[in-house]
């Protein structure tokens, strides 16, 4: 899948934005049919990796009159780390809890129902082609296009308790890396307590649990169509059917708007409406805004008791914390306030 977005930037700058081999009784191998995304997303669900989407059309502080752009509200608010920001997930709370034991894996495909993998430490990715499989107390250091991979047709996936993280400029997408964990599955999956950095779009789902996780450190790069790949701590393409939780996560995006950073949260709607999502409680920082929050006909939205973090700018993210909120249809917007305590009120979208 090839994404295009557009940010303009005082100069009008054009930005935009597997490989799975196998190891043990069954192996498979797989050309990466694009540049952004697992070989197999043309054929997944709607939970896959969303196709199309733009940056917002505004423009940064003017660097020779320091002007902001239309979008870039000042504030008064200092870019520090406050209370309200303590108590969410950190490296402290996240990651494997045991002592583990190398398993140079490579790109590991998994076909066993039930199997769990716990107490390792995977240099490879692991691609998922079976139901109820748990990945625990482990390491994954990944150079392929995602960490983790649920296949279409599978359910179940756990990953709970792990660091996913990659090895810069050795990705197979000119030498980046996409999804620490990706569900191209048909159901919900849960990713809990795990400590990710590095991939572009960390977490890219649109179902499952995503809770308890310190998500930071995302580096950017140029795809391999030369575009600055977009980067997201947590991605949503829209037409999902089942449910999207996202509570009690802290989700860093520190990467320069001007070298692809998106958003924190960013609920597109490329594969159809966004619905069914819960974000609540969790700690975001950074992209050109901190949320997307799904834009004209998304429905059943809840965005409640959220703090938007001004380390890396202002207003949370480079143009604000929010933006393609949608007012009706069921949606909530309650007790989200800035790291000193200000309430955040977003503008409708459109």
């Amino acid at each position: 899948m090839t994404r295009l977005r557009t940010c303009l930037a005082g100069l009008a700058l054009l930005l935009a934005a597997g490989c799975s081999g196998s190891t043990g009784s069954s192996s498979a191998s797989h050309a990466p049919s694009t540049h952004d995304r697992p070989p197999a997303a043309a054929d997944a669900p709607s939970s896959a990796a969303p196709s199309v989407r733009t940056t917002p059309s505004a423009s940064p502080s003017d660097p020779a009159t320091g002007t902001p752009g239309p979008s870039a509200r000042p504030s008064a608010r200092a870019t520090t780390v406050t209370s309200l920001e303590a108590g969410f997930p950190s490296a402290g709370t996240t990651g494997p809890r045991t002592a583990l034991k190398p398993h140079a894996t490579g790109n590991m495909s998994v076909r066993t129902d039930g199997t769990v993998i716990k107490g390792w430490n995977i240099t490879g990715s692991l691609d998922i082609y079976a139901n109820n499989v748990t990945i625990i107390d482990s390491k994954i250091t990944s150079t392929n296009w995602w960490g983790v991979n649920l296949r279409p047709g599978f359910s179940g996936l756990r990953v709970l308790h792990t660091t996913i993280t990659a090895v810069p400029g050795k990705g197979p997408d000119n030498g980046g890396v996409d999804y620490a964990v990706s569900n191209m599955g048909a159901s919900s999956i849960e990713v809990g307590w795990c400590d990710i950095s590095v991939f572009g779009n960390a977490l890219s789902m649109g179902q499952g649990n995503i809770h308890d996780n310190y998500v930071h450190g995302l580096v950017p790069f140029r795809n391999a169509g030369g575009e600055w790949q977009h980067t997201d701590a947590v991605i949503s393409g829209g037409g999902n059917t089942g449910k999207l939780i996202i509570r009690h996560n802290t989700l860093l995006n520190p990467v320069d708007v001007n070298r692809g950073a998106s958003a924190s949260i960013g609920l597109f709607a490329d594969s159809g409406h966004v619905s069914n999502t819960v974000i609540d409680n969790n700690l975001l920082a950074g992209g050109a805004y901190a949320l997307y929050g799904g834009g004209d006909g998304a429905t059943g939205i809840m965005v409640t008791n959220n703090v938007f973090s001004t380390r890396y700018h202002r207003n949370s993210g480079v143009y604000g914390s929010v933006t393609a909120w949608n007012t009706g249809s069921g949606n909530v917007w309650s007790g989200n306030r800035y790291a000193d305590g200000t309430p955040v009120t977003p503008e409708p979208a459109g």
